[in-house]
C-alpha cells in the first residue's frame, strides 16, 4: 500500500514539473517563430531596395552591373553581427553580381519565395523574387545566416532542455526525500501494527501520528476496542457458565450415578423403584439447568458492548407488552397473581428481542417472587417526553442498599425464596445499556413490592 502511494506521489508531483518543462520549450520555440517571421519580413522588404540599388550595366565582363545600396541594404549586409549575402542573376540564373552559390532560377512568377539553405556549415534564410530593375528584369536573391530557428535548435540543449532535465532530477531527490519524511508516520504506525500479537488489541498513540491519518488510527482504535470487549465478553461468559454449571451438572451427575448403581442392584427383571421425590428433584435440576443455560446464552447475546454496531429498528412497546402479557398469563394463574397491563401507545428505536428479553426476565421474576393472590402490572407509554416501560408487584420487594447489587451478575438477595440464579436483573440490566439507558429500582405503589422502570429515548 505504502508502495503504491509513494508512485502516486511521486508521478502526481513529477508529471506536473515534465509539463511544464515541455510547455517552456514549447514557448521557447514559439518565440524562435515570432522572430524567424519577423526576419522574413524583414527579408522581404529589402529585396526590392536591393533591386533598386542596381542603376546601370557594368563596364566590363568582371563587373555585370553598376550598384549604388541603399543604406538599409548596407547596413544589413555588413553591419549586422551575422552573416548575410546576396546575388542578382538573369532569368536563366546567371550570376551578374554576388554569390555565386546563391545564383539559381527566378521563381515563376512575382511572389517571393523563402526557404532554408545549408552552406558552408551555416544554415540560411533565402529571399528570392523577380524584380525589374532599369537594366531589365532580374532575380534577387537575399540570404541571412541568423536563422532564429537554426539558433533555436542549436541552444534548445543547454538552454533549454538540459536546465529543464537538470531541474527536474533535483526535483525528484527533493520529492523523493519529501514523500519518504511525510511518509514516515505512515510506515511507523504500519510496523507497530505488524509487530503486534493477536491479543494486543491495546490502543494506538494518537499524539505522534499527522492529523490527516489520525482519523484512520482513531478507527482503528475504536475498532481494537471493540473486538477487545467482545473477546473480553466471551472470555467472562465462558468463565461464567463453566463455574454456574457446575454445581447442577454435578448434582444431574450424582442422582443419575445414583440410579445406575440402584439398576446394577435390579432383580431378574432389571426394574428399579425410585420415589417421586427423586424423580421431582431430577426434574427440577434439569429445569434449572436448561434456564441457567439459556440466560448465560441471552446474557451472552445481550452483551451492550457486542451490540452496539447492529442496527435498531422501529418497536411498538404496547404490542411488545400484550405479547408478554400473553406468554405469562398461564404462569401467574398457577399462582393466583393478577397480571395487568396498562398501556398506551408509542414507538422507540431498539432491538426488539432484546426489549422482549428484558420484559420477559423481569416479568419472569415478578411473578416468580410475588406471593400467591399478589399482582403484577406491566406499563408503557409516554412520560416527560420520553418512552418508558414498567414492571411493578407487591412482593417482597428489594431493600434499599441492596438494589445496585441485584443489577449484578448471579447476585442473590440473602434469604431468598425460590429458585433463580441471580441473572434476570442482570440481563435487563445489560439490555438497558444497549439501548442507552439504565434500569431504576424503587418500591411499589404503597411502600410494597418493586417497581422496576426503563426510560428509553423516542
Amino acid at each position: 500500500m505504502l508502495s503504491g502511494l509513494r508512485r502516486r506521489l511521486m508521478v502526481m508531483l513529477l508529471v506536473p514539473l515534465v509539463l511544464l518543462a515541455l510547455g517552456n520549450a514549447w514557448f521557447a520555440y514559439g518565440s524562435a517563430d515570432n522572430v524567424a517571421l519577423q526576419q522574413d519580413r524583414r527579408l522581404q522588404a529589402l529585396v526590392p531596395l536591393l533591386a533598386d540599388s542596381v542603376i546601370g550595366q557594368g563596364s566590363g565582363a568582371d563587373e555585370a552591373l553598376v550598384l549604388m545600396m541603399a543604406p538599409s541594404v548596407q547596413e544589413f549586409l555588413r553591419e549586422r553581427p551575422g552573416p548575410a549575402t546576396f546575388a542578382i542573376t538573369d532569368l536563366d540564373g546567371k550570376l551578374l553580381v554576388g554569390d555565386d552559390w546563391l545564383a539559381a532560377l527566378p521563381p515563376p512568377d512575382t511572389q517571393i519565395e523563402f526557404h532554408s539553405e545549408e552552406h558552408g556549415g551555416i544554415t540560411w534564410r533565402i529571399a528570392r523574387q523577380r524584380q525589374q530593375t532599369v537594366v531589365g528584369d532580374v532575380a534577387v536573391s537575399i540570404a541571412d545566416g541568423s536563422d532564429p530557428r537554426q539558433q533555436w535548435a542549436r541552444s534548445i540543449l543547454l538552454k533549454v532542455l538540459l536546465p529543464n532535465l537538470v531541474l527536474i532530477a533535483a526535483a525528484a531527490i527533493a520529492v523523493g526525500w519529501a514523500v519518504e519524511r511525510a511518509l514516515g508516520p505512515l510506515l511507523a504506525l504500519k510496523e507497530a501494527v505488524e509487530r503486534r500479537s493477536p491479543r494486543d488489541l491495546s490502543a494506538l498513540d494518537e499524539g505522534g501520528t499527522p492529523e490527516e491519518v489520525r482519523p484512520l488510527v482513531q478507527s482503528l482504535n475504536r475498532l481494537f476496542g471493540m473486538v477487545n470487549a467482545q473477546a473480553e465478553s466471551q472470555r467472562r461468559f465462558i468463565a461464567d457458565a463453566a463455574h454456574q454449571l457446575r454445581t447442577p451438572l454435578a448434582g444431574l451427575q450424582a442422582q443419575v450415578e445414583a440410579w445406575a448403581q440402584a439398576a446394577g442392584h435390579a432383580g431378574p427383571e432389571g426394574r428399579i423403584e425410585l420415589p417421586a421425590e427423586q424423580v421431582n428433584k431430577l426434574r427440577g435440576a434439569t429445569r434449572r439447568t436448561s434456564q441457567l443455560a439459556n440466560q448465560l446464552l441471552a446474557l451472552s447475546r445481550a452483551d451492550a458492548r457486542a451490540m452496539l454496531a447492529q442496527p435498531m429498528h422501529r418497536v411498538d412497546l404496547k404490542a411488545l407488552c400484550e405479547d408478554i402479557l400473553g406468554a405469562h398469563l398461564d404462569a401467574a394463574s398457577e399462582r393466583r397473581l393478577d397480571l395487568g397491563l396498562e398501556a398506551a401507545p408509542v414507538q422507540v428505536m431498539g432491538h426488539d428481542w432484546l426489549l422482549r428479553e428484558l420484559l420477559s426476565n423481569l416479568v419472569d421474576n415478578a411473578i416468580k417472587y410475588t406471593p400467591e393472590g399478589g399482582t403484577v402490572t406491566l406499563r408503557c407509554g409516554v412520560r416527560a417526553g420520553h418512552a418508558f416501560l414498567e414492571v411493578e408487584d407487591d412482593g417482597p420487594g428489594v431493600p434499599e442498599p441492596e438494589r445496585g447489587r441485584v443489577l449484578e451478575r448471579f447476585y442473590r438477595v440473602q434469604g431468598t425464596v425460590g429458585e433463580g440464579n441471580g441473572l434476570g436483573l442482570a440481563i435487563a440490566q445489560e439490555i438497558a445499556r444497549v439501548h442507552h439507558s439504565v434500569l431504576e429500582l424503587g418500591t411499589g405503589a404503597g411502600g410494597r413490592g418493586l417497581r422496576v422502570h426503563l426510560l428509553l429515548p423516542l
